[in-house]
């Protein structure tokens, strides 16, 4: 017999309802004892299941007990316990010491999940006819529902010293045994019924965690090998023996199973996918990238796995630059082959990402993103990418996408809203920032953002109240928020406006950024407004000094009308004309170098 039958076999042992065997007890010529009398001769029954009249016992009455035994057991079988157990009742009034109605109400209780009432009745139909294995099973299944494990262990002991046919119940007793904490008795069952019946896959496998369970790690890779001796040219066994001594920390021996499964399947791509782990593992890459080379060459993997086994590797790779270069160069290759693949494309555009090739890694997540829309992680990478290369329209109309599958994500609208002010949409951006701020209320960090760049939108707007409550809120977050502090700032000096205010923050700033010609080009415009002229100059003469080649057109004019106002208009005019070379200056500047005068 072949291992699949007998595993076969054993399943529908394992697997025999209760309820069946009562059935074939009237099918098979069985004799049910409820046929039977204390003080008379046995009765005999008939392949249908009819039964003979006892002596002294009128034909009539014989034919009232089959139709409430047959009553009964179609109701059984009709999943009808309660009318079932009505039928055989009526017998037990009949016969108390019928051994085959007292199973039968047990069938019947056991059906109904009422296993505490349904002992008596087992035991009973046990005590009658110890004869009858199925009366034994099953009082031994109610045994071990009760945990009463030592006397269930009893009867199967007894009925498999009736004889060889009942050999197969050790596996069940072997089971009973494990429950009761007998391992070693549990083995010696099992090895008495491969012995009887011959070797079993499931009893062998059942060995090995009992082995391994008592850390005997070679008796357990024994039982491996047994399994591999009976099927040599199965690759599955040698498999399932290397993870059984991966596990128990036997790598060098499981290189050697493993390779033995690839010399009978060269494609087992589990094979590789071990070795390539056990490789990793061993800090040896260049075996691991060739076992990966194996894996990926492998059209009946699906992409998932190898993108999953590449990730190992990233992981093992750490700084290694050969080992990062390999992985990108397998990511690539997967990426092209399986490109509707979300875990394929995200793995590439992580690799890329890592060695700082944001564009092309932006290109994977959008694919990776029109294959599967519904990763949140993934649009995040998108719009982040966006604003690290600074590319507004691009975070424009990605955070629109990503709203699209995520409209109470106060992250995406804040993307589109920073996407919008940056586009001089005002309004638009005020919408959405105010959409985040709802949506982001428990993100501190988010929120402080979100108040900082409504300061600024509302500022555009001319809402100058709603844009100084913005300020507000985020600076009480964040206390030392430079570019709020700055822009603030900045923008009172222009309204002239809170100028109190204004020298505070901006005083603040270039106290922690002495350096920054930005921040001190804004102190010293507070300044100016205020009319202090000698202390805005010092600070724009810093300013200008940090990097003259890099200074912006808005602070050398500023200091060119600094200088107009402490007395020097010569060099104020110099000054404007350089500001005009730079760029990005104010509108009076023409005015101002043509007329050497200033416009305000």
């Amino acid at each position: 017999m072949n291992r699949l039958s007998m595993v076969n076999r054993y399943k529908k042992r394992y697997r025999r309802p209760v309820l069946l065997i009562v059935g074939c007890l009237l099918l098979t010529g069985i004799e049910p004892a409820w046929a039977q009398r204390k003080s008379g001769p046995k009765s005999t029954t008939l392949a249908t299941g009819s039964i003979l009249a006892m002596p002294g016992e009128t034909t009539v009455a014989k034919s009232e007990q089959e139709a409430l035994f047959t009553d009964g057991m179609r109701y059984i079988m009709t999943d009808e316990p309660t009318k079932a157990l009505a039928q055989f009742e009526k017998l037990l009034q009949k016969d108390p010491t019928n051994a085959a109605t007292q199973y039968a109400i047990a069938s019947a209780l056991m059906k109904s999940g009422k296993t505490t009432e349904a002992l008596p009745f087992a035991t009973k139909a046990y005590q009658l006819d110890k004869t009858n294995k199925f009366y034994g099973l099953q009082l031994a299944e109610l045994y071990v529902k009760q945990k009463r494990y030592a006397e269930a262990e009893t009867i199967y002991e007894n009925i498999l010293k009736t004889g060889a046919d009942n050999a197969e119940y050790g596996v069940e007793l072997a089971a009973i045994y494990l429950f009761d904490d007998k391992p070693d008795k549990a083995l010696e069952t099992y090895d008495k019924v491969e012995k009887a019946m011959g070797m079993n896959e499931e009893i062998t496998r059942q060995k090995q965690r009992i082995y391994l369970k008592q850390n005997k790690i070679d008796l357990a890779v024994a039982e491996a090998e047994k399994l591999i001796a009976t099927e040599p040219g199965d690759d599955d066994y040698l498999i399932e023996g290397a993870e059984l001594l991966i596990a128990n920390d036997r790598p060098p021996q499981a290189i050697g199973w493993l390779e033995k499964a690839l010399k009978i399947n060269p494609d087992n791509a589990q094979a590789h996918i071990m070795l390539a782990d056990i490789y990793q593992k061993q800090g040896n890459l260049q075996k691991c990238s060739q076992e990966l080379t194996y894996v990926f060459a492998n059209p009946n993997l699906d992409a998932g796995s190898k993108a999953r086994v590449l990730a190992s590797y990233v992981n093992v790779a750490g700084d290694n630059v050969a080992a990062k270069q390999d992985a990108l160069r397998l990511a690539r290759e997967l990426g092209k082959n399986a490109p509707n693949e979300p875990k394929a494309q995200v793995m590439l555009a992580d690799l890329l990402l890592q060695q700082n090739q944001k564009a092309e890694a932006r290109t994977a997540y959008l694919q990776a993103a029109k294959a599967d829309p519904s990763v949140y992680e993934v649009w995040g990478a998108i719009l982040q990418i966006d604003s690290d290369l600074n590319q507004m329209d691009s975070l424009l109309t990605h955070s629109e996408k990503a709203l699209e599958v995520f409209p109470t994500q106060g992250l995406f609208w804040y993307s589109n809203g920073i996407a919008n002010l940056a586009r001089k949409s005002y309004q638009p951006a005020v919408d959405a920032l105010e959409e985040s701020r709802k949506l982001s209320g428990k993100d501190a960090e988010l929120t402080t953002a979100i108040n900082a760049q409504l300061g600024d939108a509302y500022n555009a707007l001319g809402d100058n109240a709603k844009s100084d409550e913005a300020y507000e809120l985020a600076l009480k977050q964040d206390p030392l928020n430079d570019l709020v502090m700055n822009n603030y700032s900045y923008f009172l000096s222009l309204r002239n406006e809170k100028l109190d205010r204004a020298l505070q923050l901006s005083t603040k700033l270039v106290e922690r950024n002495p350096t920054n010609p930005t921040f001190l080009d804004t102190h010293a415009w507070v300044l100016y407004i205020r009319k202090d002229y000698v202390k805005a100059r010092q600070f724009l003469e810093k300013a200008v000094a940090t990097d003259p080649n890099t200074v912006s057109g808005t602070i050398i004019e500023h200091y060119g009308d600094v200088l107009f106002q402490t007395g020097d208009r010569e060099k104020a005019v110099e000054q404007w004309k350089r500001a005009k070379a730079k760029g990005d200056t104010s509108d009076a500047l023409d005015k101002k170098i043509t007329t050497g005068n200033l416009h305000e």
